[in-house]
């Protein structure tokens, strides 16, 4: 905890009043004492409410500017790779930042710092007997690729110069240094956001976010430092801190010291950008979760059910898919019922998994009225209801960064128009042979009609190539005399297949 006598050079007015500020996030209510107590911002009514650290409570998040928010987030030290704990955190305020701008009409501007000199990026350098620069600059290199795999968007302020720092350690030897009024040295940690933050926003911060694990001590020194230099009462208005992710069954955070991570390359190999923050959507983003192949797999099969939801509905649409009269009023009705509900559950805190769990008892109702038969009957359609079902789902999803019909596979290989357009042709092909062979055999009556039966080899050639076609992610449906197909984000099991044919 910093006190006034480590701050050499600062007035006795901002060392008395960063002494006041350094004790735990979350004393700001007290009104007695050496607390102070938090006093809320004026300024716009964002229509959210979020958990802010400061007070432990929700409070109405308000910002300086109408329709924009400044938010500053604290960025890693590159002395490693980008693991999973790390995409965790970033995919969360990403989502909470396109939540605040597509669905509450304030802008975000974002300012986040990435730490490229400290003890740890240069013990790797002189391991590997590389420059400390050399070694900031490979993995800074590489965290911006993952986070950009991710759809993370990229934040709005690039830094400058390498002197965009304040306040020194003293240089030991071997270490790199830089020349100052104080000797050679070179930056501390925490005063790194500090600077940073200030130089790109002023005295005031309406948002400042991070893991939990940097409440303390490094955003409280950084209010510390803040208030004691712009000489004001409350440097940031709101703190938001997202919860650790964990590998299942162990109750320490994924992390680069406890060598316990899953490298964020590595696992898109089995997983898609998407299917990713549909796990962190599940969970609110204060809270832990467990990382697991099983809570994976949950969020693949939620991202796979609303996949193959507009797929249907589509084909509906096109008059691939011959369903009885549907109940169209009803599905207005769940359909006003669920945009209320999501934007409910996501002024409370950004309560994701409340939004989502709207999202598919949409999907779910959608479904209940798409009961395939195997001729139309000439009956009623309602197109336009499916239509602005699957509109509303497109929309709230790429509000979460999600493509629910994506073209890239876990392993970032390209799924362009060609392949789409294959098979697309083959699946026709295929119909009009199965149509054939399924086409009854003539006879008088009073015989029913029956296949020809010289035809049954092509039937089973037929569904021998939508079982082979299923695992290589292609996914074909039969619709009575009609055909459907979708693009799965990944092999599917026997079990999956017999599932999908009930």
């Amino acid at each position: 905890m910093w006190t006034p006598k480590v701050l050499r050079g600062v007035s006795p007015a901002a060392q008395t009043a960063l002494a006041l500020r350094s004790r735990p996030l979350g004393s700001r209510t007290a009104s007695s004492g050496s607390g102070k107590t938090w006093v809320r911002p004026s300024g716009f009514d964002t229509g959210v409410k979020t958990f802010n650290s400061l007070t432990k409570q929700k409070e109405p998040l308000i910002v300086a500017r109408e329709g924009v928010a400044t938010w500053y987030s604290c960025g890693p030290t590159v002395y490693d790779h980008a693991h999973l704990g790390h995409a965790c955190s970033y995919v969360r305020f990403d989502i909470l930042q396109r939540i605040l701008t597509r669905m509450f009409g304030t802008t975000v501007i974002h300012a986040m710092v990435i730490t490229d000199i400290d003890d740890k990026i240069i013990q790797r350098g002189w391991q590997e007997n590389v420059s400390p620069s050399s070694v900031a600059s490979q993995f800074e290199d590489g965290f911006k690729r993952d986070m950009l795999s991710l759809k993370i968007e990229p934040a709005d302020s690039g830094k400058r110069d390498w002197r965009d720092f304040s306040l020194w350690k003293r240089a030991k030897p071997r270490e790199p240094a830089w020349g100052s009024p104080w000797g050679p040295g070179r930056p501390g940690w925490h005063i790194e956001c500090s600077t940073i933050a200030s130089s790109v926003f002023g005295s005031q911060l309406d948002v400042h976010s991070g893991g939990v694990d940097l409440a303390f001590p490094h955003h409280e020194n950084e209010v510390a430092q803040s208030e004691a230099y712009h000489q004001c009462g409350q440097w940031a208005n709101y703190f938001l801190h997202s919860g650790h992710l964990h590998l299942k069954g162990s109750a320490e955070k994924m992390s680069k010291s406890l060598k316990n991570f899953v490298t964020i390359k590595d696992f898109l190999k089995s997983y898609s950008a998407s299917e990713f923050r549909m796990f962190c959507l599940l969970t609110k983003y204060r809270s832990a979760v467990d990382y697991s192949d099983g809570s994976m797999q949950e969020a693949r099969s939620s991202l796979r059910t609303v996949s193959t939801f507009i797929h249907d509905a589509t084909a509906y649409m096109a008059g691939q898919l011959h369903c009885p009269p549907v109940q169209e009023a009803l599905l207005w009705e769940r359909l006003a019922q669920s945009k209320s509900s999501v934007l409910n559950a996501l002024a409370d805190d950004f309560d994701t998994p409340r939004a989502i769990g709207a999202v598919m008892r949409l999907v779910h109702h959608g479904n209940r009225q798409l009961q395939p038969v195997a001729k139309g009957g000439g009956g009623s359609r309602s197109p336009a209801v499916f239509g602005a079902i699957v509109s509303y789902l497109r929309d709230v999803l790429d509000v979460f960064g999600i493509d629910p019909l994506p073209t890239e596979g876990p392993a970032g290989g390209a799924r362009g128009g060609g392949l789409e357009a294959v098979v697309e042709q083959l699946t026709r092909f295929r119909s009009e042979v199965r149509a054939w062979a399924l086409a009854p055999q003539e006879g008088p009556p009073p015989n029913r009609p029956r296949l020809h039966p010289e035809r049954a080899p092509l039937l089973r050639a037929c569904d021998r190539l939508r079982e082979d076609l299923a695992p290589l992610g292609v996914l074909i449906k039969d619709r009575g005399d009609t055909s459907t197909w979708e693009l799965t984000h990944s092999r599917q099991s026997p079990r999956d297949r017999d599932q999908d044919r009930d």
